[in-house]
């Protein structure tokens, strides 16, 4: 009999295992689908020899996570960080640049270029300390206040209108307005300004990394781990109700709070009970994989550079078409996320030929099939990206769903991403990844500190078990027994 039952091997999941395999307890994961990683799985979804990312892409919160800083994870994964970070391309051939280095970024911003180096270089200066702030729920007094109060700061500049007196040129108003469209809703609002402000530092600071031969090397990496210390892994195993799991003195969710309310049942108190059903989920994503006879044909060169790239105009394009969304409806001209990360790693393709990965969002269930709209935009900015198309694979929001349970309404953060519901995540409580019941975990993005892959809500969630179901308070080292190649720079 297991100490410990794990639902769900996505990135969370995996992490809480390893976690407390590492301290000595015996840990199953048990997994619907036929492979692990959630998130993390790298497939060829389109012709042979081409390896797409399944989910998400870039790690730039991997490169920055407490829980994978410790897990070594550079060390058993190689990562290119590359030298841009992120482009967004603008009509005319010009484009904005989120280069790794702030000053270079700032001094292409013209008259905005002490305005970005400002909002940014303070941050910087405190990364772990923003990391921290961020990276935990909001329940708490903050490690590093300085960094905290630099932070929401920014966040209350940039989250509401005052905004436009902050980056005047369109250049530098796409290069936020882009990034912080990561979290799809309204601009300006203090969640979406709070999104950009982090992934714009991961940019100028470790950096916005991509582990060689796709995300599936993460996964890989975390199950290797929970192996070698006596765990184990049960694939395409459906999981509906306490009966279809062994008997373990505690079980974790990787799941949605809605799996939670229907695995607990009865046993959850009606009060507790509320908050999954009132927990908000937030637009869909459309997605669109690409397998190409050749690089894009940016009109840009640092564009064709860049392995990400956010395609939607100016800030005034991109705000108007996650207006669309939030309004529940499509984008006529949508605000389109694009990674090409064959440009930095040649295992993704055949020699000479090249992958591309795409979304927009949707309203929530959609089932349009976004290709068209999405090559559109595409070509608007690189002519000729038709003809380089070999072949595609499009997954609708309802199709996302289909995949992947956890992905209510093809919804990829674990719910919407809101002051409110950053707080309240599922409940408000010093302690969320632990429900009344006894022995029973929720460790996956619906609770804090929310998405991305870092790996540190199963990270809490562990602990939290550790101390609280195994009385252990010491917390056991997750450095790798041997090391591989580091990070390489691009």
């Amino acid at each position: 009999m297991p100490d410990v039952n794990v639902v769900g091997a996505g990135p969370n999941g995996l992490a809480a295992a390893v976690v407390l395999a590492r301290a000595g307890l015996s840990v199953q994961v048990i997994e619907q689908s036929g492979a692990a990683g959630g998130a993390l799985r790298t497939q060829e979804l389109t012709l042979p020899g081409f390896r797409h990312d399944v989910g998400s892409a870039v790690h730039p919160a991997a490169l920055a996570s407490p829980f994978f800083r410790e897990f070594g994870l550079t060390g058993r994964v190689p990562f290119i960080v590359p030298e841009i970070s992120y482009a967004h391309p603008l009509d005319g051939g010009q484009a904005a640049v989120a280069w790794l280095n702030l000053d270079r970024t700032a001094d292409a911003l013209g008259r905005d270029s002490r305005a970005w180096a400002r909002v940014f270089q303070p941050l910087l200066n405190r990364l772990d300390g923003v990391v921290g702030f961020t990276g935990n729920q909001l329940l708490r007094w903050p490690d590093d206040p300085v960094a905290a109060a630099a932070f929401g700061a920014r966040v209350l500049l940039l989250g509401t209108a005052a905004r436009r007196l902050v980056f005047r040129t369109e250049a530098a108003a796409a290069l936020f307005a882009g990034v912080a469209a990561h979290t799809p809703g309204r601009q300006p609002s203090p969640a979406s300004a709070g999104a950009g402000l982090l992934l714009a530092a991961h940019a100028h600071g470790r950096g916005w990394g991509y582990p060689v031969g796709g995300s599936q090397a993460i996964a890989d990496a975390l199950v290797a781990d929970l192996l070698a210390h006596g765990g184990s892994l049960r694939l395409d195993t459906e999981v509906r109700s306490p009966s279809d799991l062994e008997p373990a003195r505690v079980t974790l969710l990787d799941t949605s709070p809605g799996f939670l309310a229907r695995f607990a049942g009865p046993r959850l108190p009606d009060r507790y009970r509320r908050a999954p059903a009132r927990f908000r989920y937030g637009a869909g994503v459309a997605k669109v994989d690409f397998a190409l006879s050749g690089p894009v044909p940016w009109t840009n060169p640092d564009v064709a550079r860049s392995p990400t790239v956010h395609v939607g105009g100016t800030r005034a394009e991109v705000v108007g078409a996650e207006r669309e969304v939030a309004r529940g409806r499509s984008a006529e001209h949508p605000f389109v996320l694009v990674t090409q990360p064959s440009v930095l790693d040649p295992t993704r393709a055949p020699a000479g030929c090249h992958v591309l990965w795409a979304y927009a969002h949707v309203p929530p269930g959609s089932d349009e099939d976004l290709t068209e709209a999405i090559v559109l935009q595409i070509e608007r900015f690189a002519p000729g990206f038709r003809d380089t198309i070999l072949a595609s694979t499009a997954r609708s929001a309802r199709g996302m769903a289909a995949q992947d349970p956890n992905l209510v309404g093809g919804d990829i953060l674990g719910g919407v991403v809101s002051l409110r519901q950053l707080v309240k995540r599922p409940v408000v409580s010093s302690r969320p990844w632990r429900t009344p019941v006894p022995g029973l975990y929720l460790c996956s993005a619906s609770t804090p500190p929310g998405p991305a892959v870092h790996g540190m809500n199963g990270w809490y969630a562990a602990t939290l078990v550790l101390r609280h179901e195994f009385g252990l308070d010491a917390f056991p080292s997750l450095a790798p027994d041997s090391t591989a190649p580091d990070s390489a720079r691009a």
